[in-house]
């Protein structure tokens, strides 16, 4: 068995490394998609409830390449057995996401498909397979990846990059998806101090947060699954899979800093915690960046993560001081993760003795953030 993640381009090896540490399965990496072995079904309930890294979480049924996506579906589907999913009193549903050049809109090609797997189990088991739009009890995923097509179950129900507790919104802030992969980036670890010093709605901390306390990103969303509603596991014990998963909480104390020179986003940002579940794990402070040296001890940080304001007064100068501020509070053990502008980063990060160890662009959607991670230079 086999399942897959749908993940923001360019984070493609945070979230193998993230299934590695939940269910132990490595995973093939493509673009925007990974693809692992499952031991069971209860792995693709467990990544539902924990991943960070995800956007939708699937058992897969078949992968192939597609040169016309209805012809080529139309054959793949005689090879799946869907009795193990469908009968008489099941309703389903075709959802489609594509980053192809498929022309067809994707509600066309759901229509369409949704008909050719009609037409497949009635022919196959003489019954016509009973549709629902809105509340379907199984959904059909395909994912049309260039010229590749994935046809799975979609477990989660919901768009996993979504945050609950994101409700007090900066119009700057990051998805916590992409938060929680530049908090991977700096190899962050619960025993390390964290600062974001630019943290406007609180998500980089947030995510900080549950990453190192093991608190689920879905511990509110539990009866939001699709898997709960599935026919197939309506005796499995999901009461005692939660708590058992819950048990694992770490109640330990985290250095984990929201600062921001806005008393309105300090505000948000706690407001969002405790939404999420975890404000007590996390410091909040209102403060300006040329004043972080008078809150920290010479390398008192360990990791400095954070997404840069897109635009100031003087940027420059923001950069500058960023890389001060950064060059005495940091350890020389230390590491700086900077979504902002690729240039301004290089240019003031070596003037404050660090050195580039990667770079990288993130998309959500078409949006592309630039990613840098620094160290300092021994």
């Amino acid at each position: 068995m086999k399942g897959f993640l749908t993940i923001h381009k360019g984070m493609e090896d945070i979230s193998t490394l993230e299934v590695n540490e939940l269910i132990g399965k490595k995973a093939n990496i493509n673009e925007k998609c990974i693809v692992f072995d499952i031991r069971s079904y209860e792995d693709l309930f467990k990544l539902c409830y924990l991943s960070q890294s995800a956007i939708g979480i699937y058992c897969l049924l078949s992968e192939f390449d597609f040169e016309d996506i209805f012809n080529d579906f139309k054959k793949t589907i005689q090879k799946i057995d869907f009795r193990e999913w469908l009968n008489e009193s099941i309703t389903f549903r075709v959802k489609c996401v594509k980053d192809s050049d498929e022309d067809l809109s994707t509600p066309e090609i759901e229509k369409e498909l949704g008909a050719v797997l009609i037409e497949h189990i009635q022919n196959k088991h003489k019954y016509v397979q009973k549709v629902s739009l809105n509340n379907p009890d199984i959904v059909i995923f395909i994912y049309l990846n260039g010229n590749k097509c994935y046809v799975g179950i979609d477990f989660a129900g919901f768009d996993l990059s979504k945050r609950s507790y994101n409700i007090f919104m900066h119009p700057g802030s990051v998805k916590g998806t992409i938060a929680y992969s530049l908090i991977r980036l700096s190899e962050y670890n619960h025993n390390e101090t964290l600062l974001d010093c630019f943290s406007a709605s609180g998500t980089i901390p947030i995510e900080a947060a549950l990453f190192a306390s093991k608190f689920p990103v879905n511990f509110y969303n539990k009866e939001k699954f699709a898997f709960l509603k599935m026919q197939k596991f309506k005796s499995f014990d999901f009461k005692k899979f939660f708590k058992d998963i819950d048990d694992k909480i770490n109640d330990k104390k985290l250095s984990i800093y929201n600062v921001d020179s806005s008393m309105k986003y300090i505000n948000y940002a706690k407001k969002n915690s405790k939404i999420a579940g975890i404000t007590k794990k996390i410091s909040f402070s209102r403060m300006n960046l040329e004043w972080l040296d008078t809150k920290f001890d010479k390398g008192e940080v360990g990791k400095i993560v954070a997404k840069m304001p897109a635009s100031a007064e003087d940027i420059e100068k923001l950069y500058s001081e960023f890389f001060y501020q950064a060059e005495f509070i940091l350890n020389d053990r230390g590491r700086i993760v900077v979504m902002g502008k690729k240039d301004l980063a290089g240019k003031f990060s070596s003037k404050h003795k660090f050195r580039t160890i990667s770079e990288r662009s993130i998309f959500s959607g078409k949006e592309q953030y630039d990613v840098c991670v620094f160290a300092k230079s021994q």
